[in-house]
């Protein structure tokens, strides 16, 4: 009976991605409606991304360090695991399940709440296609979701250089070293597409569970919690999905 209950909830969710792009809304106003999910969702989580990804960097880089025992063990070792631990898996896995629930609690209850005010009937009633109004401008707003995983590569790197050459575990010129050495141009067009792919999921299914939810103010928080958690085992599938196809051979 389970089974049959989420085989036909991803059944439904697929059909709403068909519905999504019927009955296009006026781009004077779609325009306007993408400027402010771009606000609302990647600009606002500006600052969470920024702090998270400089401390995640700098224990990374601290972790590595202790473990280096070995004085045979060389100290470009620092950089280079920060390197890879940021680029292939803290900025676009690590990340994309903290912005489910930051993100993703926020879709939810947005429009979790415009059905229990009944603002989605009136939109319908209007002859509004009202996941077309609501969905597709964070769909749009979304596909600048990378650019927010390249800031948190970025400033994972710097965290575990300030690390690394300010707690004394290592020299700058070590930690550069590491940062240069066998680097692969793949790895990061490969976080890169997951991270769009990551993106279209954190738009679109918070926005699902949001939109075909039924009760009233308890079941808006209740619906917040089921996406957080489908959103993020979706992320994980996927990732595993996505690092079996194009990093093994």
């Amino acid at each position: 009976m389970m089974l049959i209950r989420y085989t036909s909830q991803i059944g439904k969710y697929f059909l709403m991605w068909k519905e999504i792009f019927k009955k296009p809304t006026k781009w004077s106003v779609m325009k306007g409606l993408i400027f402010k999910e771009v606000d609302d969702l990647i600009i606002d989580s500006l600052g969470i991304v920024a702090f998270i990804s400089f401390f995640v960097g700098g224990v990374v880089a601290i972790q590595t360090a202790l473990n280096l025992t070995n004085s045979f063990i060389p100290k470009y070792l620092i950089g280079f695991a920060t390197r890879q631990s940021m680029i292939l898996e803290f900025a676009p896995t690590f990340m994309s399940i903290v912005m489910a629930g930051k993100m993703g609690s926020f879709i939810t209850s947005s429009i979790g709440s415009m059905r229990v005010t009944e603002q989605i009937d009136a939109l319908e009633v209007m002859g509004v296609n009202s996941l077309n109004y609501l969905v597709f401008p964070k769909i749009i707003a979304l596909m600048l979701y990378p650019f927010l995983v390249g800031i948190s590569m970025f400033l994972g790197i710097f965290g575990g250089y300030v690390a690394t050459v300010y707690g004394g575990f290592g020299a700058s010129t070590d930690f550069i070293e590491g940062l240069q050495r066998d680097f692969n141009t793949f790895h990061v067009f490969y976080a890169f597409l997951k991270t769009f792919i990551f993106g279209m999921f954190l738009a679109t299914i918070p926005s699902f569970h949001g939109f075909y939810m039924k009760g009233g103010a308890l079941e808006v928080g209740k619906a917040s919690t089921v996406s957080f958690v489908w959103t993020s085992v979706t992320i994980i599938l996927m990732n595993y999905i996505l690092t079996q196809l194009l990093l093994t051979q």
